[in-house]
């Protein structure tokens, strides 16, 4: 096995890392043995490895956390689709999107990682890669997130749906007509709808945890 993946990184690869991710040089050492864990100590990753990571197997929307690691939009690549196994350069531009905004950002930068924190998760709503996340992908997202709460069903979860997809229009479009049909929403409309949250906190990762699996939303 070649230096890159041997539980060695070169002093000039971690410089390369560090400078195309923003993660320190010891993150990314962290994160290498965190890389080696899951593959096994394999060059590359693929969806299966991700089965033994305990922390993910009891978050409910685990197949959209994973399908996200392979999607090409996520990894920087301009076409579409997922791919079918990714390096540790990819696991660390994934990972990426998880690490904490440094204290000193100017707006800009604060507003910049804000940004590329809502766009992954706009791509993980939106499955068919259309641009707009719709009805239909909206419910199954909610499924799943209410999927481990053994009082509510799918009847109930699928009203939960309905009922933010017209909020959601309410704030991306206003007052809309009874016959006015709301197409899904657009990447701009995810934005004005997370406009107070603090995805800046809620997306993180834990680098300190050396002996558990990374969590990948707290």
């Amino acid at each position: 096995m070649g230096s890159l993946y041997s539980h060695f990184l070169p002093p000039d690869r971690i410089q390369h890392l560090a400078q195309k991710t923003g993660f320190t040089s010891e993150q990314i050492e962290h994160l290498h043995r965190r890389f080696m864990h899951i593959s096994g100590d394999e060059e590359t990753i693929r969806k299966e490895h991700f089965n033994n990571i305990p922390d993910l197997m009891l978050n409910p929307i685990r197949s959209k956390i994973i399908e996200a690691f392979f999607d090409k939009r996520n990894l920087g690549q301009d076409s579409t689709g997922c791919v079918n196994e990714i390096n540790f350069e990819d696991f660390l531009i994934i990972m990426s999107y998880f690490k904490p905004l440094e204290e000193n950002a100017n707006p800009e930068r604060v507003q910049c990682n804000r940004n590329e924190k809502l766009r992954f998760l706009f791509n993980m709503f939106d499955s068919d890669n259309d641009g707009k996340i719709n009805l239909t992908e909206y419910k199954h997202v909610i499924e799943q997130m209410l999927s481990q709460n053994p009082h509510i069903g799918k009847e109930l979860a699928s009203s939960v749906a309905d009922a933010a997809m017209l909020e959601a229009a309410t704030i991306c479009v206003g007052h809309m007509e009874p016959d006015q049909v709301y197409e899904g929403i657009t990447f701009e409309d995810f934005l004005k709808i997370w406009t107070n949250s603090d995805i800046e906190t809620k997306m993180n990762v834990r680098f300190l945890n050396m002996d558990s699996a990374i969590p990948l939303c707290r």
